[in-house]
């Protein structure tokens, strides 16, 4: 199994397992979504988003003014514009 792979299936649980069931599907459904066309340093980026609480990443989620310690980076503008529709809901 390689590095990518290992990461990737860190990345499905973190996103899974948050502790909120609000970030477990949001989170998890925008992973699912994305995870297989995300290049490497972009899997690194939603590592570092997926190790923050879940309370600063459902602030800024949700409240797109809110000045949190999320970098701007392709990743995160992604997450910021993934809207959960039942047809991501599992």
């Amino acid at each position: 199994m390689t590095n990518n792979e290992n990461l990737k299936k860190q990345i499905i649980y973190r996103s899974t397992h948050r502790g909120t069931k609000e970030m477990d599907m949001i989170l998890g459904n925008f992973v699912k979504s994305y995870i297989d066309i995300l290049k490497d340093n972009e899997l690194i980026d939603l590592e570092k988003i997926l190790s923050i609480e879940d309370e600063i990443i459902q602030k800024w989620y949700f409240d797109k003014k809110s000045n949190n310690p999320i970098l701007n980076t392709k990743v995160s503008t992604m997450l910021s514009n993934f809207k959960l529709t039942m047809n991501n809901d599992s």
